[in-house]
C-alpha cells in the first residue's frame, strides 16, 4: 500500500489527524485554506493588517474547535464561517469613524513598472468602491460566494435567509458590479 504524502490528503484524513493532536496535518490545512480565508477577509474588513490578526484568530479557534466538526470533510465551509464571524465581529467592534480604508492594501501582480502599479491601485480602489456601495446583505453573498466559493445554500444557511433570495441578491449585486466596473473594460 502506497501512502499519500500529507499535503495530498484528503481534509477528512486531515482533520482527523489535526483533531488528534497533529500539528502538522492542521499546517497543511493552513496552507490549504489560509490565503482563501486571508483574501475573504480582507474583503469584508477592507485591511490587510485587521484581516492578518482575523485569520489568525479564525485558526486559533478552528484548532481549538476541531473536535466539534460533525462532518471533517466540510472543513473549508467550516472555516470559511469561522472567519465570517470573526470578520463580523471585528467590524461591529470598529469605531463608527473608523475608515475601511487601507493604505497597505496588497495590489495586484508583482509587476514593479509604476504604470501598472498605478493602474493596479486603481482598479483595486475602483473594485473597493463598487463593493462598499452595495447594500449589506448584496455585499456579503458576492463576497461569500465569489471570494470564499460559498454554495447558495452555505449562504442562505450563513445569513439565515431563503435560497431564491440569495440568489436574487446576488444577481443584483452583480448587475450593480458591472455596471460600476463598466469604465475598466
Amino acid at each position: 500500500m502506497t501512502s499519500v504524502p500529507l499535503s495530498e490528503a484528503p481534509d477528512a484524513i486531515l482533520v482527523g489527524r489535526a483533531a488528534d493532536g497533529d500539528v502538522r496535518a492542521f499546517d497543511v490545512l493552513i496552507r490549504r485554506y489560509g490565503q482563501l480565508m486571508q483574501s475573504y477577509a480582507r474583503h469584508l474588513l477592507g485591511s490587510t493588517a485587521e484581516s492578518d490578526d482575523v485569520v489568525q484568530h479564525a485558526f486559533i479557534t478552528a484548532w481549538q474547535q476541531l473536535s466539534t466538526l460533525s462532518d471533517p470533510g466540510a472543513v473549508k465551509p467550516w472555516l470559511m464561517r469561522i472567519v465570517n464571524r470573526k470578520s463580523l465581529d471585528r467590524i461591529r467592534a470598529r469605531r463608527p469613524d473608523d475608515s475601511l480604508d487601507d493604505n497597505d492594501a496588497i495590489v495586484a501582480g508583482t509587476g514593479s513598472d509604476p504604470e501598472h502599479v498605478a493602474v493596479s491601485r486603481a482598479l483595486q480602489s475602483a473594485v473597493a468602491v463598487a463593493l462598499s456601495a452595495l447594500p449589506e446583505n448584496q455585499r456579503r453573498c458576492w463576497l461569500m460566494k465569489e471570494i470564499a466559493g460559498y454554495s447558495y445554500e452555505n449562504i442562505s444557511e450563513e445569513l439565515g435567509l431563503p435560497v431564491s433570495t440569495v440568489r436574487g441578491l446576488l444577481a443584483r449585486a452583480r448587475r450593480s458590479l458591472i455596471r460600476e466596473m463598466e469604465p475598466w473594460r
